[in-house]
């Protein structure tokens, strides 16, 4: 984030997304008030809190891209959750809490990646041990039998036993194989024989499915208290040696890491870098009064209030401040504005941007401009069936405008519209392509013109179709 000025987050942004300036800019900014945040006094540090955002803008234009990307950008923790799909308290639903309790748990899952990689060469090495023990396992020593009781007790075992000079020329010879063993390991020679290993089995116990419905609010980890008592259970698995690297890895990796570290970390990154992307937020946003699913939206709103203010939610991993969890907001705000959030809720979103509707070249350089654009991924696609296909700037043009137009007769779901044109484009090539191997196809206006000619001409097909 250091490295990272409002500019060069923008450029970053402009790879993936096309236009929206604005809403680039918003962020960018929010972006960079965290990283100079870091740098003030603890004093100061406390007294600044972030700005949040609503972006206003029909569905398709790049709201939610924009925020992913961002959170991408610096490796912040980042969930996105639908706000229409929270209750008031009192109603069969999620609880406002789990935004924040969901968010912990990506964290978890990041800093625990992070923490993997940095012990994976060392889990690798354990882990071709194990795989050597499973191929050719070390001799075991015959103890001398106890004779009576108080040999037991007492130790009185040790008279030499018989086989000791056989067993050294035993052992010694296994070690020399083992040796040869690891050697056609290190340079991937067994990867493809099949071997016996020992797993964990994992199966979520009753509990952790409990906790997940309320009682970790209360502070107790249930798994902590009674997961030593049950013993773990081993299942015993046939698998590929190439498989079985990546389980012993994986397996040994999470014993060298520390778990208590871990969470602490997640819980500080969350605290200081977190971002809550809160789509739909114009679906809560209603006069009070009406009946039926409306009636719960201003107590949703309510309850929302106190995680964008700033408070402290507990989850199993500890309590968790959401003081500086950075929100963005978004909704399309077609039937409300945000003027119909509750006073107390508009006040907590200071920045708001309006995203532009898709223009046809908006349409056209998001077809072909970003690193992830659908010719590219359609490309990519064929290629794996041996197909190279291409297409001329007309056909580009077309499907742009097929694309605005049908947009501007029924209703406007942005660049999404490119998806289904393509889908149905490419539809007979992507179906016929295993037998196409090997050919070259070039796609023209006249190729995209036959495709889509019925649907075009049908307005009524256009609608369900398109």
């Amino acid at each position: 984030m250091a490295e990272l000025t409002p500019r060069e987050v923008v450029a970053e942004l402009d790879k993936y997304i096309v236009g929206q300036q604005e809403a680039k800019k918003a962020v960018a900014i929010a972006l960079r008030n965290r990283y100079r945040r870091k740098l003030l006094t603890d004093e100061m540090k406390e007294e600044i809190y972030p700005k949040n955002i609503i972006m206003i803008g029909s569905t398709g234009v790049g709201k939610t891209e924009i925020a992913r990307r961002l959170a991408k950008l610096v490796k912040a923790p980042f969930i996105k959750v639908e706000a229409s799909k929270f209750t008031e308290v009192g109603y069969v639903g999620r609880d406002v809490d789990s935004m924040v309790r969901d968010l912990v748990e990506t964290a978890i899952r990041m800093v625990k990646q992070e923490k993997m990689e940095e012990v994976e060469e060392k889990a690798a090495r354990l882990a071709e041990e194990r795989i050597v023990d499973c191929i050719l396992p070390l001799p075991q020593r015959k103890s001398k039998a106890v004779k009576t009781p108080f040999d037991f007790l007492f130790g009185q075992n040790n008279e030499p036993q018989d086989g000791d000079e056989n067993y050294a020329l035993r052992l010694k010879e296994i070690e020399q194989k083992r040796e040869i063993i690891k050697q056609k390991l290190s340079r991937w020679e067994l990867e493809d024989e099949f071997i016996e290993i020992e797993v964990e089995e994992k199966t979520p116990s009753f509990m952790e499915v409990f906790s997940g419905s309320g009682v970790e609010e209360m502070g107790i980890n249930m798994q902590d208290m009674f997961g030593n008592l049950i013993p773990k259970k081993k299942k015993k698995r046939k698998v590929r040696i190439s498989e079985a690297r990546k389980i012993l890895t994986d397996e040994e990796a999470q014993g060298l890491i520390d778990i208590d570290e871990v969470h602490r970390q997640a819980i500080c990154r969350v605290e200081e870098d977190g971002i809550i992307f809160l789509d739909e937020i114009d679906k809560i946003a209603g006069q009070e009064g009406s009946y039926g699913p409306d009636v719960s939206r201003g107590g949703v709103q309510r309850d929302i209030l106190p995680i964008v203010e700033g408070s402290t939610v507990m989850t199993k991993y500890g309590p968790v401040k959401t003081d500086h969890i950075l929100f963005i907001a978004a909704g399309a705000f077609h039937v409300s504005k945000p003027s119909d959030l509750i006073p107390e809720l508009q006040g907590r979103f200071p920045i708001r941007v309006e995203l532009e509707s898709l223009s046809r070249e908006d349409l056209r350089r998001i077809f072909t401009e970003p690193h992830n654009s659908l010719i590219k991924q359609y490309v990519a696609l064929l290629s794996t069936e041996k197909v190279r296909v291409s297409f001329t700037e007309e056909a580009i043009d077309y499907i742009a405008d097929t694309a605005y137009e049908v947009n501007a007769r029924t209703e406007n779901i942005g660049a999404r519209r490119l998806h289904t044109i393509m889908e149905k484009v490419l539809e007979d090539l992507l179906f016929d392509a295993p037998q196409l191997s090997g050919q070259e196809i070039e796609i023209d206006a006249a190729f995209v013109m036959e495709k889509l000619k019925k649907i075009i001409e049908d307005e009524d097909l256009s609608r369900y179709v398109l």
